[in-house]
């Protein structure tokens, strides 16, 4: 295997499935299926899941809703989905755990770093839920904040492209995908694989980000065991 302890980035959206809005249970059983083939394979699985199936600040103050507030919502709506994919994971078969930056006791723990890790040596998967806990920062610096305090190798960002474009394959028929680029390069093409406060805090601490097609059912255990899914982002 080429990681032992990985952590999974996965957009709200991606729950979707074909639906306009919310979760999809199919989609979620696909998800839960695939994190439980790598989690008997041994490895240690963390998950940061966004909540723009539900709500996104961003949106909401743009339709009046304070920004704060807004956010606030929207690490509400990564909780619901943290309970969803949990109870997802936990009908395959596996424990897991949901850690919160926001403490709501009844539904899940309070993310302690040391709580979280033991969770993981026990192999348990940790979803985390909430993001970081404040307003302004996206799930994706969340996703690599908390890897970076779990001491995850690698950041593995489940999207539906399958890899990191010269510009938007959905868009542009002569878009070239890259089989592995730099931080730096990523930086001056101006692509964008995750937003600047997160790639920057990714960058410093020489944490390498795969992006990979979660949709394709077996990519998630092919890029654990090493093999050229997607596109690695690294120094």
């Amino acid at each position: 295997m080429a990681y032992k302890r990985i952590l999974l980035k996965l957009s709200g959206e991606a729950l979707m499935g074909d639906r306009q809005h919310g979760i999809d249970p199919n989609r979620l059983s696909e998800y839960a299926e695939d994190i439980k083939k790598i989690v008997d394979k041994g490895i240690e699985v963390a998950i940061v899941i966004g909540g723009g199936n539900i709500f996104r600040g961003v949106a909401g103050a743009s339709n009046g809703i304070d920004r704060v507030q807004g956010d606030y919502m929207g690490m509400l709506a990564t909780a619901i989905n943290g309970l969803a994919l949990q109870s997802a994971i936990e009908a395959t078969g596996i424990k897991t755990r949901l850690l919160t930056a926001i403490k709501m006791e009844q539904v899940a723990e309070p993310f302690i770093k040391r709580r979280a890790v033991r969770h993981l040596e026990k192999g348990r998967v940790v979803i985390f839920g909430c993001g970081t806990g404040n307003p302004y920062f996206t799930t994706d610096t969340a996703a690599v904040l908390r890897a970076i305090e779990i001491g995850a190798e690698v950041i593995l960002k489940g999207t539906r492209v399958d890899g990191i474009y010269s510009s938007d394959p959905e868009k542009n028929d002569d878009a070239v995908k890259f089989d592995s680029i730099t931080y730096k390069d990523v930086m001056n093409r101006g692509l964008k694989v995750m937003d600047m406060t997160a790639f920057a805090l990714s960058q410093e601490n020489s944490l390498p980000i795969i992006v990979f097609d979660m949709n394709k059912k077996g990519n998630l255990e092919k890029v654990i065991e090493g093999e050229n899914i997607g596109t690695i982002v690294d120094n």
